[in-house]
Formats: structure tokens, C-alpha cells, sequence
């Protein structure tokens, strides 16, 4: 079996419309070659992971194979739920199996995952915790990589700072301990946070915020994923003049008429390219990688997805594959 890469847990964020799902799911596949076991998690309960795979829905704890690669790996899917991650801490750390069962059938554990926001971020990511740490402790059903498809870039730093989030709730005890644990694989050389975006003036501005946010969290950042990206051969000095209306492609057998329509629209076009690249520019100010994934058709499906992995493989920076 090949050797692991150097990040292990993958988070995957961005601002909603980006394709972040897509991408988390086609991370997975890019990092799942042969003889590998990735696993991807979904936290927000919307079952996109199983659609991109053509397959049925995710239920409770359940970790399910959604697909084997083209290049020889396997992409297991986990939807974590945190009413289901309560109930599972109580029977680990308070024996209260049946009793916390009976506290869920009277609503207790959804009053107390609402009253206090910061637990159910503490035991959703605990959850993908426990997952990375199978690798470490050498367990048979271990994974060489864990993707998890996270919160939107207006909620992530909030959401991996589980510090902050228990601080109300304990200062020691389980609870405490956990969030400890989980800020220290959060925090290590092998975690890395990906932000998805497109090359627009919201997606790209909250990219940015988010970068801030992180920062002061200690979390590793990794590369920034210009989703739907249009390709073109021109140059920059090309697309300026034809943005000018100046025609810069000779198409033969068509009319005054038709030429002039033709500029006309493809001066749109080169304009939206110099604005796209104009932000990718920016963003590459952040000082982080930016990895293009090229708008090759208008659907996903699982041969979209593997065909965004393949880009993927392609681009990101050995440290990261």
C-alpha cells in the first residue's frame, strides 16, 4: 500500500453556489488512487455527497462505499448527524445508552444541541475526529484521508473553533477534553482548510473574509478553488481589444451583419474574462495556491465529478495530494 499523503483531513468550504459539495466529493476521488480508502462527511444534512454518486442516502452512522475510482481507490460517504453524535457521546463517556435514547424521545437532546450551538459543532466535528484517528491508532478501518464537506465560508472559523465554542459550556471534563483533542488534530501539519469560490465579487470577497477569520485560529489553510472556471487561448492583450469591440477573430462566410453581432457579444465575454482573471489575480494576494477547475459541461454527475478530480490530481501541490 502506497505511502499516506502529508494532510490527511481535508475540510472543504465555501460560500453556497460555489460547487463546494461537488468539489469535497471530487477531492475525495482525487485523493482516493490505488488502494486507498478516503472518506467523505457531510455535516449540514442536505445528502449531496450520495446524489453526486448516483446513490441512496446516507443513514445515521453509517459509512457506506459511494464509489471506486477510476484510479483504483475506494470513496466511502458519512452523513453526521449531531442529534446521532450526542446519543453516541453520552453511552462513550456516561454509559447512558438507553437512558440517552429515552432523552431524545422527549426532545431533551435537541433543546440542548439549540440552547448551545457550540456543542453540536464540538460533536459534529468529533466525529470526523474519531475518523482521522483510526489512521494513528493503526485500526482495520482506517482511512489514508478523511474530506469533510463543511459549513459555508460565513460560518467555518466559527465552527472549527471548538475552543471558543465550549468555553461557556465546561472547563474541564469530557466535554472540555474532547474540544482539546479535536483543536489538536484541527491544528496539526496534517489538516488543511480549502476554500471554494468562484471568480465573482461575493464568492471572492467572502473567500477573503474567511482567510482572516482562520488565521487567528491556527488552522492550516490550503489552496483556494476557482470553481467553473471559463478557458480561453487568448492573451490578455487580446481580450482587452476585443472587449473594446474591436474584432479579434476572422470566422469566415459570414455577412457585415453577423460580424458585427459576433463582436459585439464576444466583447461581453472578453470583458467578464479580464474581470475573472483580474480576481484570480487578487486572490493569489492571499499568498495562498489557487487551483482553476475548468467549466466542461453544465451538469454533475459522477463523470463530472471524476472529471473535476482528475483536474484536481493535476494541480494541487504534492504536500496536499
Amino acid at each position: 500500500m502506497s505511502s499516506p499523503p502529508l494532510h490527511t483531513l481535508h475540510i472543504v468550504s465555501g460560500k453556497g453556489g460555489t460547487g463546494k459539495t461537488t468539489v469535497a466529493g471530487a477531492l475525495a476521488c482525487a485523493l482516493a488512487t490505488a488502494g486507498r480508502r478516503v472518506l467523505v462527511c457531510e455535516v449540514e444534512g442536505r445528502d449531496g455527497l450520495p446524489q453526486l454518486f448516483d446513490s441512496a442516502p446516507l443513514n445515521g452512522s453509517e459509512e457506506r462505499r459511494l464509489c471506486r475510482t477510476p484510479a483504483g481507490g475506494e470513496v466511502f460517504g458519512l452523513s453526521i448527524d449531531a442529534e446521532d453524535a450526542l446519543l453516541e457521546y453520552l453511552e462513550t463517556f456516561y454509559h447512558l445508552g438507553i437512558a440517552g435514547r429515552a432523552l431524545d424521545r422527549f426532545g431533551a437532546i435537541d433543546f440542548a444541541t439549540s440552547i448551545a450551538p457550540g456543542l453540536r459543532d464540538v460533536l459534529l466535528t468529533g466525529k470526523v475526529y474519531e475518523a482521522v484517528r483510526r489512521q494513528i491508532k493503526g485500526r482495520p478501518n482506517a482511512y489514508h484521508a478523511v474530506v469533510l464537506d463543511a459549513p459555508p465560508t460565513g460560518r467555518i472559523a466559527q465552527f472549527l473553533n471548538v475552543h471558543e465554542a465550549v468555553a461557556g459550556l465546561a472547563r474541564m471534563g469530557p466535554i472540555r477534553s474532547q474540544a482539546d483533542s479535536i483543536m489538536r488534530v484541527l491544528r496539526s501539519v496534517t489538516t488543511a482548510v480549502h476554500l471554494v469560490t468562484l471568480l465573482e465579487d461575493m464568492p471572492v470577497t467572502e473567500t477573503e473574509e474567511a482567510i482572516q477569520q482562520l488565521r487567528p485560529t491556527q488552522i492550516r489553510l490550503g489552496v483556494i478553488i476557482a470553481n467553473m472556471v471559463r478557458a480561453t487561448p487568448l492573451t490578455d492583450d487580446q481580450l482587452r481589444q476585443a472587449a473594446t469591440g474591436e474584432p479579434v477573430l476572422d470566422v469566415p462566410g459570414l455577412d457585415p451583419a453577423q460580424r458585427k453581432l459576433l463582436t459585439e457579444e464576444f466583447a461581453g465575454e472578453a470583458d467578464r474574462m479580464l474581470a475573472e482573471r483580474g480576481r484570480r489575480d487578487h486572490l493569489l494576494g492571499t499568498g495562498l495556491p489557487v487551483v482553476d477547475i475548468r467549466l466542461d459541461s453544465t451538469g454533475i454527475d459522477t463523470g463530472a465529478v471524476w472529471g473535476i478530480a482528475a483536474q484536481l490530481a493535476e494541480q494541487l501541490p504534492a504536500e496536499v495530494a
